[in-house]
């Protein structure tokens, strides 16, 4: 590899703007800001909201005729 050329590679504390967690992490950027994590994730907390989904669908179609 050339030398001089590639980024240094640092542990950076990542803060979720949602919950407030931190956690370390490896990156090339100073800081890093996410909007969720897998703390507040409804994917991971179990908090999905596909029954209200399919209740829309459904009110959708009866409303406009659609089968």
């Amino acid at each position: 590899m050339k030398s001089g050329i590639h980024p240094n590679y640092n542990k950076v504390v990542v803060h979720c703007t949602s919950c407030g967690n931190e956690f370390e992490s490896g990156s090339v950027l100073k800081e890093i800001k996410v909007d969720t994590c897998s703390n507040c994730h409804p994917f991971y907390t179990g908090r999905q909201r596909f029954a209200q989904a399919q209740g829309r669908i459904e009110k959708f179609n009866r409303k406009y005729g659609n089968k």
